[in-house]
């Protein structure tokens, strides 16, 4: 259960900054770590009984009001956004609050052309596709690539990383998403209520399957013969029912296959790292390639409704929770 009250402002430690919270976007990991599903998870750094950081939240927006004693690149003042996670352990980041210590690594100077609320929309997802599109291993100019659940967070950003790489972009979602689709700069939209994609004539050099809807040997139907396919699948929200192990099954199955099947990327601890991704994504905003796509605001004492919101799925975009 949720509960709005006072706390002590954190501590910050010398790599650290303290962030006046201006915008926290609302990622489907915080609802994972607040349920404590799938299990798996709980095992995996968010805490066997309860969440091991009691507030959630792990993208912000904000000012800068005090800096750690090894702090160089920030001072007070600055406006900053990035992700509040300390490490890479599935946790919440306390972003859904006054103030919140951030690594200075975690975080980069916002664009002025972008608000607080669309900077705080862009971290955790904008990091998921970056490093997924980058597993294609070589540019991505010229090829042809499918996003299925191009509409939600995760996929909006990722469908204007790969125009803005050069690529001809096909994204499948459902019907009311499909003009939000074509407007981010999508060539091709496929309604998935009406077409299934696996089924089709046209081939493509990536798929990057989010909802994992479709399995792998369906996919790779449409797939060309040096063609990726990466999966996200999340449960769905506990709606598709692995509340033990989620997806992790599926994930260890194609990483144990693309030993032998060229289309499935192979095993790699290879992952930009949050200064250089925050950074990248700084980038993008700034040069308006990349426009983050806001469904919904919330207000701090919305919280438990925002995430239960987002958990619908049918957001467009991301939801966004401003202070």
């Amino acid at each position: 259960m949720l509960q709005l009250r006072e706390v002590d402002e954190p501590t910050v430690g010398d790599d650290e900054v303290l962030v006046k919270v201006r915008a926290a976007s609302v990622h489907p990991d915080v609802w994972h770590v607040i349920s404590g599903l799938p299990y798996v998870l709980r095992l995996m750094g968010s805490g066997v009984r309860r969440p091991k950081v009691a507030i959630p939240g792990t993208d912000v927006a904000g000012h800068v009001v005090a800096v750690g004693a090894k702090v160089t690149r920030l001072k007070p003042g600055d406006e900053v956004f990035g992700e509040s996670v300390k490490g890479y352990g599935w946790a919440n980041g306390g972003a859904y609050a006054e103030f919140v210590a951030v690594a200075q690594d975690s975080l980069a100077l916002k664009p002025a052309n972008v608000t607080f609320e669309q900077a705080a929309a862009v971290p955790s997802t904008g990091y998921i596709a970056l490093q997924v599109l980058r597993q294609r291993g070589h540019p991505l100019a010229g090829e042809q690539v499918l996003i299925n659940g191009a509409g939600g967070g995760v996929g909006t950003i990722a469908l204007q990383l790969a125009k803005a790489a050069g690529a001809q972009v096909t994204g499948v979602d459902s019907t009311d998403k499909l003009e939000l689709l074509r407007s981010l700069g999508a060539d091709r939209v496929i309604d998935y209520t009406r077409e299934d994609f696996t089924r089709g004539a046209r081939r493509y050099d990536l798929i990057f399957d989010i909802p994992g809807n479709h399995s792998f040997s369906a996919c790779r139907r449409v797939l060309t013969d040096r063609g990726t396919y990466l999966l996200i699948a999340h449960d769905h929200y506990g709606r598709a029912g692995r509340k033990v192990l989620g997806s992790v099954p599926r994930v260890l199955g194609l990483l144990a296959m693309s030993v032998f099947v060229r289309q499935l990327p192979k095993a790699s601890v290879s992952m930009p790292s949050k200064k250089d991704a925050i950074a990248t994504l700084s980038k993008y905003l700034q040069s308006g390639q990349l426009t983050p796509v806001i469904d919904q605001t919330f207000p701090l004492s919305q919280t438990a409704e925002a995430i239960r919101y987002l958990s619908g799925g049918k957001a467009r975009g991301k939801v966004v929770i401003t202070m």
